[in-house]
């Protein structure tokens, strides 16, 4: 017989990627592979409260997935999502600057100031346009390229590119490897090659196998495929309605030209009783014909 599939977690969920970050040595070695530097070099990471302080009472509040302090005071904060975010750049941009604000008290200098780094760890493909997989970001003048501040910086890292493409082989595109992957094998490869990988995979092993961990595990991929259902609903409900009102601006055209709906059915290839519907409803708009009027009155909600 052979052997069932053992279930693992998926590491790019949010809530199993926040349980692998209490782990220093897998925070020390995730960091150091983005930043560029040596494990060594991250000597101590402290994970610091996710929720940012409201200023006033009408501030949007910031929480964020994964804050983490690095001993020379720089602050990151790192954010996994899995579902295609539209406003992705804006949201990263909310949560840096805001964590960047978050530093000053009353009577502070601006030379206390640490800096602030945002990681997007991101399950679609944010720069359509770009093979890349990994993307940094820094202000910089136009003209001169020259750094205007080295104390606000954005990574983004877009899993799905690493199984599309090729790239050099790094301890960076090992982990987004590691962090894609959905099968334990896949895990395995790259944990071999990587001391701390082997640490957040062996961490990812054990919360597996916790059942309090797993339930909560489960209640989070629920709430996931709720979202994702939802999200579809209403994208299959924006396409539906998008017919509906063609449809309707076609016949008001037709009827502007004076066309009977039998024969607007015939030329538009309709049933003739949709036709006649929208028509005897669309009569009362005339010579306007406003399509989203007629479109409420024949679909109320």
């Amino acid at each position: 017989m052979g052997k069932t599939q053992e279930f693992i977690m998926k590491p790019k969920i949010d809530f199993c990627f926040k349980e692998l970050m209490e782990e220093e040595l897998v925070r020390r070695g995730f960091l150091s592979a983005l930043l560029g530097i040596s494990p060594e070099e991250v000597a101590e990471t402290e994970l610091i409260p996710t929720v940012l302080r409201k200023v006033h009472a009408d501030d949007k509040q910031g929480i964020l997935d994964v804050r983490v302090k690095l001993t020379d005071g720089s602050q990151v904060d790192i954010e996994i999502q899995v579902a295609p975010y539209k406003m992705w750049p804006e949201r990263s941009l909310f949560y840096l600057c805001k964590m960047f604000c978050d530093q000053m008290r009353a009577g502070d200098s601006y030379g206390k100031v640490k800096k602030c780094i945002h990681i997007g760890i991101l399950d679609f493909n944010l720069f359509k346009d770009s093979p890349e997989y990994y993307s940094r970001f820094h202000l910089w003048e136009d003209m001169r390229d020259e750094l205007y501040s080295d104390r606000l910086e954005i990574h983004i890292l877009e899993l799905k590119k690493v199984r599309q493409n090729q790239y050099l082989e790094s301890a960076l595109l090992d982990w987004t490897r590691f962090l894609c992957s959905e099968e334990k094998e896949e895990m395995e490869a790259v944990a071999e090659r990587d001391p701390y990988i082997d640490a957040a995979y062996q961490r990812l092993m054990a919360l597996s196998e916790d059942e309090r961990k797993k339930l909560e595990y489960d209640n989070r991929m629920k709430a996931i495929w709720d979202r994702n259902t939802l999200i579809q609903q209403g994208i299959d409900e924006g396409i539906e309605r998008g017919a509906d009102q063609k449809l309707i601006s076609q016949v008001c055209k037709k009827m502007v030209k004076g066309k009977r709906p039998d024969t607007i059915a015939e030329e538009l290839e309709e049933d003739r009783e949709v036709i006649a519907r929208i028509y005897n409803v669309a009569e009362k708009y005339a010579p306007d014909y406003d399509v989203d009027e007629i479109y409420r009155e024949l679909y109320p909600e």
